[in-house]
Protein backbone atom coordinates (compact mmCIF):
# COMPACT_ATOMS: atom_id res chain seq x y z
CA UNK A 1 0.00 0.00 0.00
CA UNK A 2 3.02 2.12 1.03
CA UNK A 3 4.61 1.59 -2.28
CA UNK A 4 1.35 2.43 -4.31
CA UNK A 5 1.12 5.61 -2.40
CA UNK A 6 4.74 6.49 -3.65
CA UNK A 7 4.15 5.74 -6.99
CA UNK A 8 1.13 7.95 -7.12
CA UNK A 9 3.03 11.56 -5.73
CA UNK A 10 5.85 10.92 -7.79
CA UNK A 11 3.29 10.03 -11.05
CA UNK A 12 1.75 13.94 -9.41
CA UNK A 13 4.73 15.17 -8.90
CA UNK A 14 5.76 14.06 -12.49
CA UNK A 15 2.64 15.36 -14.65
CA UNK A 16 3.08 19.10 -12.62
CA UNK A 17 6.80 19.10 -13.72
CA UNK A 18 6.21 17.98 -17.46
CA UNK A 19 5.12 21.03 -19.08
CA UNK A 20 8.46 23.36 -17.15
CA UNK A 21 10.49 20.60 -18.55
CA UNK A 22 8.94 20.89 -22.11
CA UNK A 23 9.01 24.32 -22.08
CA UNK A 24 12.84 24.28 -22.69
CA UNK A 25 12.66 22.53 -25.42
CA UNK A 26 10.34 24.74 -26.57
CA UNK A 27 6.30 25.50 -26.81
CA UNK A 28 5.65 23.44 -29.19
CA UNK A 29 5.91 20.26 -26.88
CA UNK A 30 4.06 21.78 -24.71
CA UNK A 31 1.33 22.55 -27.07
CA UNK A 32 1.82 18.80 -28.30
CA UNK A 33 1.12 17.87 -24.48
CA UNK A 34 -2.14 20.40 -24.35
CA UNK A 35 -3.66 18.98 -27.28
CA UNK A 36 -3.23 15.23 -25.96
CA UNK A 37 -4.51 16.22 -22.71
CA UNK A 38 -7.82 17.07 -25.18
CA UNK A 39 -7.53 14.04 -26.74
CA UNK A 40 -7.65 12.18 -23.48
CA UNK A 41 -11.28 13.82 -22.28
CA UNK A 42 -12.45 12.74 -25.82
CA UNK A 43 -10.98 9.60 -25.77
CA UNK A 44 -12.51 8.92 -22.01
CA UNK A 45 -16.02 10.32 -22.75
CA UNK A 46 -16.16 7.68 -26.17
CA UNK A 47 -15.42 5.39 -23.87
CA UNK A 48 -18.18 5.66 -21.77
CA UNK A 49 -20.05 4.98 -25.16
CA UNK A 50 -18.20 2.32 -26.86
CA UNK A 51 -16.57 0.82 -23.78
CA UNK A 52 -19.46 0.76 -21.32
CA UNK A 53 -22.43 0.87 -22.90
CA UNK A 54 -21.03 -1.42 -26.56
CA UNK A 55 -22.50 1.25 -28.81
CA UNK A 56 -20.01 2.06 -32.06
CA UNK A 57 -20.24 5.75 -32.47
CA UNK A 58 -18.08 7.05 -35.02
CA UNK A 59 -20.09 10.48 -35.19
CA UNK A 60 -18.05 11.34 -31.64
CA UNK A 61 -16.08 14.40 -33.19
CA UNK A 62 -20.42 16.07 -33.45
CA UNK A 63 -19.79 16.63 -30.06
CA UNK A 64 -16.36 17.99 -30.11
CA UNK A 65 -17.67 20.89 -32.70
CA UNK A 66 -20.71 21.75 -30.47
CA UNK A 67 -19.00 22.73 -27.70
CA UNK A 68 -16.26 24.56 -29.73
CA UNK A 69 -18.48 26.61 -32.22
CA UNK A 70 -20.82 27.18 -28.96
CA UNK A 71 -17.73 29.00 -27.00
CA UNK A 72 -16.36 30.26 -30.06
CA UNK A 73 -20.04 32.33 -30.34
CA UNK A 74 -20.47 33.37 -27.10
CA UNK A 75 -16.74 34.42 -26.93
CA UNK A 76 -16.57 36.23 -29.89
CA UNK A 77 -17.23 39.57 -31.26
CA UNK A 78 -19.09 37.28 -34.52
CA UNK A 79 -22.76 37.73 -33.49
CA UNK A 80 -22.00 41.60 -32.01
CA UNK A 81 -20.97 41.81 -35.69
CA UNK A 82 -23.33 40.02 -37.45
CA UNK A 83 -26.74 40.68 -35.90
CA UNK A 84 -27.67 44.64 -34.26
CA UNK A 85 -29.89 43.18 -31.79
CA UNK A 86 -27.48 40.91 -30.49
CA UNK A 87 -24.96 44.48 -30.63
CA UNK A 88 -27.70 46.43 -29.23
CA UNK A 89 -27.91 44.53 -26.18
CA UNK A 90 -24.00 43.61 -25.69
CA UNK A 91 -22.24 46.09 -27.81
CA UNK A 92 -18.78 44.63 -27.47
CA UNK A 93 -19.83 40.78 -27.61
CA UNK A 94 -20.75 38.33 -25.44
CA UNK A 95 -17.19 37.11 -23.11
CA UNK A 96 -18.64 34.52 -20.74
CA UNK A 97 -16.17 33.02 -17.69
CA UNK A 98 -15.35 29.52 -17.83
CA UNK A 99 -17.98 28.68 -15.13
CA UNK A 100 -20.54 29.60 -17.08
CA UNK A 101 -19.05 27.64 -19.97
CA UNK A 102 -18.27 24.83 -19.18
CA UNK A 103 -21.59 23.54 -17.56
CA UNK A 104 -23.16 24.62 -20.79
CA UNK A 105 -21.17 22.74 -22.77
CA UNK A 106 -21.97 20.02 -20.87
CA UNK A 107 -25.60 19.77 -20.82
CA UNK A 108 -25.69 20.77 -25.19
CA UNK A 109 -23.30 18.30 -26.21
CA UNK A 110 -25.45 15.90 -23.78
CA UNK A 111 -28.75 17.06 -25.19
CA UNK A 112 -27.20 16.74 -28.37
CA UNK A 113 -26.37 13.34 -27.52
CA UNK A 114 -29.91 12.21 -26.22
CA UNK A 115 -31.17 13.58 -29.71
CA UNK A 116 -28.54 11.39 -31.53
CA UNK A 117 -29.52 8.66 -29.10
CA UNK A 118 -33.27 8.65 -29.88
CA UNK A 119 -33.32 7.57 -33.53
CA UNK A 120 -30.97 5.29 -33.65
CA UNK A 121 -32.06 3.02 -29.74
CA UNK A 122 -32.89 -0.24 -32.23
CA UNK A 123 -29.94 0.22 -34.19
CA UNK A 124 -26.71 -2.18 -33.63
CA UNK A 125 -23.15 -2.94 -34.42
CA UNK A 126 -22.63 -1.72 -38.24
CA UNK A 127 -25.95 -0.27 -39.00
CA UNK A 128 -25.91 2.06 -35.64
CA UNK A 129 -21.89 3.27 -36.87
CA UNK A 130 -23.51 3.94 -40.08
CA UNK A 131 -25.76 6.23 -38.96
CA UNK A 132 -23.65 7.84 -35.92
CA UNK A 133 -20.69 8.49 -38.77
CA UNK A 134 -23.66 9.97 -40.72
CA UNK A 135 -24.57 12.39 -38.29
CA UNK A 136 -21.35 13.19 -37.12
CA UNK A 137 -20.82 14.43 -41.34
CA UNK A 138 -24.13 16.18 -40.95
CA UNK A 139 -22.63 18.75 -37.96
CA UNK A 140 -19.65 19.67 -39.88
CA UNK A 141 -21.18 20.41 -43.24
CA UNK A 142 -24.06 22.15 -41.13
CA UNK A 143 -21.28 24.18 -39.40
CA UNK A 144 -19.49 24.75 -43.17
CA UNK A 145 -22.38 25.98 -44.41
CA UNK A 146 -24.42 28.43 -42.07
CA UNK A 147 -22.88 31.51 -43.33
CA UNK A 148 -25.69 32.16 -45.59
CA UNK A 149 -28.50 33.36 -45.59
CA UNK A 150 -27.78 34.43 -42.52
CA UNK A 151 -24.39 34.21 -41.29
CA UNK A 152 -24.04 31.91 -37.57
CA UNK A 153 -21.10 30.15 -37.94
CA UNK A 154 -18.94 32.31 -40.35
CA UNK A 155 -18.69 29.05 -43.08
CA UNK A 156 -15.32 27.40 -44.02
CA UNK A 157 -13.67 30.67 -42.63
CA UNK A 158 -14.01 29.94 -39.13
CA UNK A 159 -14.91 32.00 -35.76
CA UNK A 160 -11.80 33.85 -34.99
CA UNK A 161 -11.00 36.44 -32.22
CA UNK A 162 -12.28 33.83 -29.52
CA UNK A 163 -11.58 34.86 -25.28
CA UNK A 164 -8.91 33.05 -23.91
CA UNK A 165 -9.62 31.23 -20.59
CA UNK A 166 -9.76 33.45 -17.45
CA UNK A 167 -9.52 31.67 -13.95
CA UNK A 168 -10.04 34.43 -10.78
CA UNK A 169 -8.46 37.18 -12.96
CA UNK A 170 -5.76 35.31 -14.34
CA UNK A 171 -5.45 35.24 -18.27
CA UNK A 172 -4.17 31.61 -19.42
CA UNK A 173 -3.72 33.65 -22.90
CA UNK A 174 -1.08 35.29 -21.32
CA UNK A 175 2.23 34.92 -19.90
CA UNK A 176 2.54 34.59 -15.99
CA UNK A 177 6.16 35.60 -14.44
CA UNK A 178 6.24 33.98 -11.51
CA UNK A 179 8.98 34.08 -8.44
CA UNK A 180 11.19 35.71 -11.91
CA UNK A 181 10.41 32.43 -13.83
CA UNK A 182 8.05 32.95 -17.06
CA UNK A 183 5.24 30.57 -17.18
CA UNK A 184 3.98 30.59 -20.72
CA UNK A 185 0.41 30.61 -21.93
CA UNK A 186 0.67 26.81 -23.09
CA UNK A 187 1.70 25.92 -19.70
CA UNK A 188 -1.19 27.48 -17.69
CA UNK A 189 -3.39 25.45 -20.42
CA UNK A 190 -1.63 22.58 -19.53
CA UNK A 191 -2.60 22.92 -16.16
CA UNK A 192 -6.36 23.87 -16.44
CA UNK A 193 -6.66 20.95 -19.02
CA UNK A 194 -4.59 18.69 -16.47
CA UNK A 195 -7.53 19.41 -13.65
CA UNK A 196 -10.24 18.28 -16.27
CA UNK A 197 -8.68 15.28 -17.35
CA UNK A 198 -8.48 14.07 -13.57
CA UNK A 199 -12.45 15.53 -12.83
CA UNK A 200 -13.26 13.25 -16.02
CA UNK A 201 -11.27 10.14 -14.99
CA UNK A 202 -12.83 10.07 -11.53
CA UNK A 203 -16.43 10.53 -12.84
CA UNK A 204 -15.42 7.89 -15.35
CA UNK A 205 -14.32 5.30 -11.73
CA UNK A 206 -17.27 6.03 -10.35
CA UNK A 207 -19.39 5.53 -13.02
CA UNK A 208 -17.62 2.03 -14.19
CA UNK A 209 -18.56 0.83 -10.26
CA UNK A 210 -21.93 2.59 -9.98
CA UNK A 211 -25.48 1.13 -10.75
CA UNK A 212 -25.73 2.29 -14.09
CA UNK A 213 -21.94 1.61 -15.19
CA UNK A 214 -22.97 -2.43 -14.47
CA UNK A 215 -26.15 -1.26 -16.27
CA UNK A 216 -24.36 -0.36 -19.44
CA UNK A 217 -22.12 -3.68 -19.29
CA UNK A 218 -24.91 -5.88 -19.23
CA UNK A 219 -26.40 -4.13 -21.89
CA UNK A 220 -23.11 -4.44 -23.98
CA UNK A 221 -22.41 -8.11 -23.14
CA UNK A 222 -26.38 -9.46 -23.44
CA UNK A 223 -29.03 -6.46 -24.18
CA UNK A 224 -31.76 -9.11 -24.86
CA UNK A 225 -30.75 -10.68 -20.86
CA UNK A 226 -30.29 -7.70 -20.01
CA UNK A 227 -33.71 -6.02 -20.24
CA UNK A 228 -35.36 -9.33 -19.17
CA UNK A 229 -33.37 -8.44 -16.08
CA UNK A 230 -35.39 -5.35 -15.86
CA UNK A 231 -32.98 -2.96 -16.97
CA UNK A 232 -34.59 0.03 -18.98
CA UNK A 233 -32.31 -0.14 -21.92
CA UNK A 234 -33.76 2.85 -23.51
CA UNK A 235 -32.92 5.38 -20.85
CA UNK A 236 -29.72 3.29 -20.50
CA UNK A 237 -28.42 3.67 -23.96
CA UNK A 238 -29.45 7.56 -24.03
CA UNK A 239 -27.76 8.11 -20.54
CA UNK A 240 -24.48 6.48 -22.11
CA UNK A 241 -25.16 8.85 -25.47
CA UNK A 242 -25.54 11.75 -23.26
CA UNK A 243 -22.88 11.42 -20.71
CA UNK A 244 -20.31 10.49 -23.49
CA UNK A 245 -21.20 13.47 -25.13
CA UNK A 246 -21.02 15.63 -22.18
CA UNK A 247 -16.86 15.29 -22.10
CA UNK A 248 -16.52 16.25 -25.78
CA UNK A 249 -18.48 18.75 -25.47
CA UNK A 250 -16.45 20.45 -22.05
CA UNK A 251 -12.72 19.01 -24.59
CA UNK A 252 -14.61 21.58 -27.98
CA UNK A 253 -14.94 24.28 -25.68
CA UNK A 254 -11.45 24.38 -24.19
CA UNK A 255 -9.92 23.49 -27.76
CA UNK A 256 -12.12 26.33 -29.02
CA UNK A 257 -10.36 28.82 -25.91
CA UNK A 258 -7.00 27.20 -26.46
CA UNK A 259 -7.30 27.53 -30.73
CA UNK A 260 -8.32 31.15 -30.38
CA UNK A 261 -10.25 29.90 -33.52
CA UNK A 262 -12.56 26.97 -34.78
CA UNK A 263 -13.02 25.88 -38.36
CA UNK A 264 -15.15 23.28 -39.48
CA UNK A 265 -11.76 21.75 -41.06
CA UNK A 266 -10.76 20.81 -37.22
CA UNK A 267 -13.51 18.17 -37.16
CA UNK A 268 -13.60 16.00 -39.94
CA UNK A 269 -14.41 12.00 -40.42
CA UNK A 270 -10.60 11.38 -39.65
CA UNK A 271 -10.71 13.25 -35.97
CA UNK A 272 -13.63 10.59 -34.80
CA UNK A 273 -11.93 7.86 -36.25
CA UNK A 274 -8.52 9.00 -34.51
CA UNK A 275 -10.84 8.79 -31.52
CA UNK A 276 -12.18 5.65 -31.96
CA UNK A 277 -8.48 4.14 -32.79
CA UNK A 278 -7.28 5.25 -29.12
CA UNK A 279 -10.48 3.70 -27.66
CA UNK A 280 -9.62 0.53 -29.83
CA UNK A 281 -5.87 0.74 -29.06
CA UNK A 282 -5.46 1.07 -25.39
CA UNK A 283 -8.08 -1.49 -24.70
CA UNK A 284 -11.91 -0.81 -25.04
CA UNK A 285 -13.68 -0.19 -21.18
CA UNK A 286 -10.59 0.05 -19.55
CA UNK A 287 -9.58 3.65 -18.44
CA UNK A 288 -5.85 3.31 -17.77
CA UNK A 289 -5.54 1.94 -21.50
CA UNK A 290 -7.57 4.32 -22.96
CA UNK A 291 -5.88 6.81 -21.51
CA UNK A 292 -2.77 5.35 -23.03
CA UNK A 293 -4.23 4.69 -26.21
CA UNK A 294 -4.84 8.87 -26.66
CA UNK A 295 -1.39 10.35 -25.10
CA UNK A 296 0.30 7.40 -27.86
CA UNK A 297 -2.10 8.07 -30.94
CA UNK A 298 -2.17 12.18 -30.32
CA UNK A 299 2.03 12.64 -29.47
CA UNK A 300 2.92 9.65 -32.26
CA UNK A 301 2.54 11.42 -35.37
CA UNK A 302 4.14 14.88 -34.13
CA UNK A 303 7.21 12.52 -32.88
CA UNK A 304 6.53 10.60 -36.33
CA UNK A 305 7.92 14.03 -37.77
CA UNK A 306 11.36 13.67 -36.82
CA UNK A 307 11.07 9.94 -38.73
CA UNK A 308 9.61 10.76 -41.36
CA UNK A 309 11.57 13.93 -42.62
CA UNK A 310 14.92 11.97 -43.30
CA UNK A 311 12.87 9.14 -45.08
CA UNK A 312 11.68 11.77 -47.33
CA UNK A 313 15.55 12.92 -47.90
CA UNK A 314 16.17 9.27 -48.27
CA UNK A 315 13.65 9.19 -51.51
CA UNK A 316 14.33 12.66 -52.86
CA UNK A 317 11.34 13.95 -51.84
CA UNK A 318 9.41 12.13 -53.62
CA UNK A 319 7.01 11.14 -50.77
CA UNK A 320 5.40 13.58 -48.67
CA UNK A 321 6.11 13.71 -45.26
CA UNK A 322 2.40 13.75 -44.27
CA UNK A 323 1.61 10.62 -46.35
CA UNK A 324 4.82 8.98 -44.92
CA UNK A 325 3.75 9.43 -40.83
CA UNK A 326 0.40 8.03 -41.74
CA UNK A 327 1.65 5.46 -42.79
CA UNK A 328 4.23 4.82 -39.99
CA UNK A 329 1.01 5.27 -37.64
CA UNK A 330 -0.96 2.76 -39.77
CA UNK A 331 1.89 0.22 -39.71
CA UNK A 332 2.25 0.51 -35.95
CA UNK A 333 -1.37 0.22 -35.21
CA UNK A 334 -1.75 -3.30 -37.43
CA UNK A 335 1.60 -4.39 -35.50
CA UNK A 336 0.00 -3.89 -32.15
CA UNK A 337 -3.44 -5.55 -33.61
CA UNK A 338 -1.85 -8.67 -34.15
CA UNK A 339 0.47 -8.82 -31.14
CA UNK A 340 -2.08 -7.53 -28.79
CA UNK A 341 -5.94 -8.00 -30.26
CA UNK A 342 -7.53 -6.57 -27.09
CA UNK A 343 -5.32 -3.70 -27.17
CA UNK A 344 -1.97 -2.72 -25.15
CA UNK A 345 -3.25 -2.33 -22.11
CA UNK A 346 -7.01 -4.78 -21.32
CA UNK A 347 -9.16 -4.40 -18.92
CA UNK A 348 -8.22 -7.66 -16.77
CA UNK A 349 -10.90 -10.45 -17.70
CA UNK A 350 -13.66 -11.11 -15.04
CA UNK A 351 -13.36 -14.70 -14.22
CA UNK A 352 -9.29 -14.12 -13.73
CA UNK A 353 -9.75 -11.67 -11.23
CA UNK A 354 -12.35 -13.42 -9.50
CA UNK A 355 -10.10 -16.66 -8.84
CA UNK A 356 -6.97 -14.45 -7.63
CA UNK A 357 -9.04 -12.97 -5.18
CA UNK A 358 -10.29 -16.16 -3.85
Amino acid sequence: MKNHKIQWILGGIALLVLPLVLQYFGNAWVRIADLALLYVMLALGLNIVVGYAGLLDLGYVAFYAVGAYMFGLLASPHLADNFAWFAAQFPTGLHMSLWMVIPLALVLAACTGVLLGIPVLKLRGDYLAIVTLGFGEIIRIFMNNLDHPVNITNGPKGLGQIDSVKIFGLDLGKRLELFGYDINSVTLYYYLFLFLVLVTILVCYRLQDSRIGRAWMAIREDEIAAKAMGINTRNMKLLAFGMGASFGGVAGAMFGAFQGFVSPESFSLMESVMIVAMVVLGGIGHIPGVILGAVLLSALPEVLRYVAGPLQAMTDGRLDSSILRQLLIALAMIIVMLLRPRGLWPAPEHGKSLAQKS
